[in-house]
């Protein structure tokens, strides 16, 4: 008698949302506590104003994005609540309509309408609400909105990004303050480029070069407004 051997996979899409809200955190950390630095230098300042800028910086961003990434991801998760509410609702006021909805799902993924039927026949038979949810809805186990989750990765890893500049800001000698931290978040941005595209299962070259492109936009513009506002103070 031949037995069926378990397959068990391991995909990246379960790691989406605490991924997401990672590489969110570690960049934003990089990118504005070293832009701050580099702005502040930039109208000449001594260290002491500079450090002061790169430690606000990282604690109320730190802060920041705790807040932001709990309300957004909050709201999504109270719209995912009422449409599992409403399907609830649905299910049990309107049966035969949402199992030929169900139905028509899965004829247009490619099934044969009768063979559609059945299957949606024995997956309303057991947990009909989980299989809207997926089907109708998009919502499943790998991607529901968790928003305390969300808010201390971003927290985290935004401090962990902010540490960096920070440090380097305090090691660089004043001089060269602005181009020692240029290249240090430049190389800071292509590893975590690369470790989120490791994560994920990508190849890391498209992401090495988004998040390096759009770092040294940053530090740029900053350093061009710090020389600006610095001349005219």
């Amino acid at each position: 008698m031949t037995r069926l051997k378990a397959h068990v996979e391991r995909h990246a899409v379960s790691r989406i949302g605490w991924l997401r809200a990672a590489v969110l955190g570690a960049n934003d950390g990089i990118v504005s506590t070293a832009s701050l630095v580099v702005g502040v230098a930039a109208a000449e300042a001594t260290r002491g104003p500079i450090l002061l800028a790169a430690s606000a910086g990282l604690v109320a961003g730190a802060m920041s994005m705790a807040a932001g990434e709990y309300v957004s991801v909050a709201s999504q998760a109270d719209s995912e609540a009422a449409d599992l509410a409403r399907e609830r609702k649905e299910l049990e006021t309107q049966p035969e309509e949402e199992l030929a909805e169900m139905t028509a799902i899965y004829v247009s993924r490619g099934l044969t309408p009768d063979l559609a039927r059945q299957v949606a026949e024995q997956l309303n038979a057991g947990d009909a609400l989980a299989a809207h949810a997926r089907d109708e809805l998009g919502i499943s186990e790998h991607v529901t909105a968790r928003p305390v989750q969300a808010a201390l990765t971003s927290a985290a890893t935004f401090a962990v990004g902010a540490a960096m500049p920070l440090l380097v800001s305090m090691l660089a000698p004043l001089p060269v303050i602005i181009p020692t931290i240029s290249v240090a978040t430049l190389v800071f941005l292509a590893v975590l480029g690369w470790l989120g595209a490791w994560a994920g299962g990508a190849s890391p070259w498209k992401p090495m070069l988004r998040v390096t492109f759009w770092g040294a936009l940053a530090l740029g513009v900053t350093a061009m407004i710090g020389k600006l506002f610095g001349a005219v103070v």
